[in-house]
């Protein structure tokens, strides 16, 4: 672990308090003009030691997608537990992004096979409805290993859909920008108006 790596300072501290299961959430999609919004959870064993087997796992826009292609399986392998959540660019519309981003968040943690005593949280990604203690860390991220790698599954789970929905929904170049509004997105966008999966209260002008 270098420097700069998250660590697990924080599950640790729950860890001695007696909390056994601390999972870390974060998101991706929030800010693109088509697709899902997906939020993955992690729970990290606290019987090992993650970090070595983990080592290289950060804030995935750090990363290579090569690099969180190589640590998404490790990851798999190392956790208690792991899922990925998604809402539709539909629910975002309906919801807004905000309420659609916490329904990821819920069905990601519904679909993990152990229930968490404790969420530590990426800043903006809070869940107020859920009797479940929880810290939202600003730069959550890059400070907290179960978060790192929680945003590593988001981003390459969604980054396959948005593959899946390039081949689906041709003209757009999906499977290259996975929906964020690079300038061929939004040249594409007005030659072509808007796709099924478009987030239609999505200004162009929105990153």
């Amino acid at each position: 672990m270098t420097r700069d790596d998250p660590s697990l300072q924080f599950e640790q501290e729950l860890w001695k308090s007696g909390i056994q299961f601390v999972a870390g959430l974060d998101e991706a999609g929030r800010g693109a003009l088509a697709g899902p919004v997906a939020v993955g959870a992690v729970i990290l064993p606290n019987h090992s030691n993650p970090s070595l087997t983990l080592s290289g796992v950060r804030d995935s826009k750090q990363m290579t997608p090569l690099e969180r292609e190589s640590a998404a399986p490790r990851i798999h392998e190392t956790a208690l537990t792991w899922s990925v959540g998604f809402a539709s660019s539909d629910e975002i519309d309906s919801e807004g992004i905000v309420r659609a981003t916490r329904l990821a968040a819920l069905r990601a943690l519904e679909s993990l096979s152990l229930i968490p005593s404790y969420l530590l949280t990426d800043f903006r990604l809070e869940l107020p409805q859920l009797d479940i203690s929880q810290t939202a860390l600003v730069k959550g991220d890059a400070l907290c290993l179960s978060i790192a790698a929680a945003s590593v599954l988001a981003k390459t789970a969604r980054d396959e859909l948005m593959r899946g929905l390039d081949s689906a929904h041709p003209g757009y170049g999906l499977g290259k920008h996975k929906g964020y509004g690079t300038p061929a997105h939004r040249l594409a966008l007005k030659q072509l108006g808007y796709s099924p999966v478009h987030r239609k209260t999505f200004s162009f002008h929105n990153s």
